[in-house]
């Protein structure tokens, strides 16, 4: 196990210092993504491989049309750019969790916890990614009413698509790498709900602020013109990086439950 973790950390390290390289992780998401990293090689070569593959599709879609996407978005998000560490956990803290689980007390229902959860991430990322770049306006998941490109809870059909997309890619690579196909079934039927909570729960709980600026809605502390901004609904303390850990959650559980 101890040789399996060391190996896990060279491979780990060495995929965030790329990462780091290109821009998609800062320093912080870099050490962040080591540790889980190390711990899905450790937790067997399948969960390494997993996680290595759905974090090189996410780099990739990240980068497709990138500065259109900030142009679209900066008033709008409250981060974009580098993923930093808390982005980094909390998109892979549950299926690291699982992957512990795993190494500690090996059971077939933490491969459907991580894979679940990976696949909601994937899941909201591709919706997230493509759906930024599509020409029609969002509209709220809750009110139907168009919203501005990049508000959280906002969907479109091509987003919609490249969320299924999402979960059917990291369903399928659990059934290529091994895992049983009910498991891969299960886990693209997670990834699914967990990316419709994420729309859910960034339209209805979400924080949102407001620049008295520019009259306009925001999740920035300081809008992109420098003003400081107001809470005006949504949970303070619930922020994008929470949301996202909690839809994870949500898809893993829900395929770890349907496995049982």
């Amino acid at each position: 196990m101890l040789a399996s973790a060391l190996i896990g950390f060279l491979i780990a390290a060495s995929v965030s210092l790329l990462a780091l390289k290109v821009h998609s992780l800062s320093r912080g998401g870099a050490v962040a993504a080591t540790a889980i990293g190390t711990l899905a090689v450790a937790a067997g070569w399948n969960w390494g491989a997993l996680l290595i593959i759905y974090f090189a599709s996410s780099t990739v879609l990240s980068h497709l049309g990138r500065e259109r996407k900030e142009g679209r978005t900066a008033s709008i998000v409250a981060k974009g750019g580098e993923r930093d560490a808390i982005q980094v956990l909390a998109n892979g803290a549950m299926f690291a969790g699982a992957a512990l689980a795993m190494i500690l007390r090996p059971n077939p229902y933490w491969i459907a916890l991580g894979a679940g959860a990976l696949a909601a991430s994937a899941a909201d990322t591709w919706a997230t990614e493509v759906g930024t770049l599509a020409r029609g306006e969002p509209r709220s998941i809750l009110t139907w009413r168009p919203v501005p490109v990049g508000t959280s809870g906002g969907v479109s059909l091509e987003g919609s698509l490249a969320m299924i997309a999402g979960a059917l890619f990291i369903g399928a690579l659990t059934a290529v790498l091994g895992w049983p196909l009910g498991v891969a079934i299960r886990v693209i039927i997670g990834g699914v709900a967990g990316a419709i909570v994420d729309s859910l729960l960034g339209a209805s709980l979400q924080a949102r602020r407001w620049c008295d600026t520019c009259n306009r809605e925001t999740e920035r502390l300081v809008h992109d013109c420098g003003a400081e901004t107001r809470g005006v609904r949504g949970l303070g303390w619930m922020d994008n990086d929470i949301v996202n850990f909690l839809s994870g959650a949500f898809g893993g559980l829900l395929a770890a439950l349907l496995s049982r």
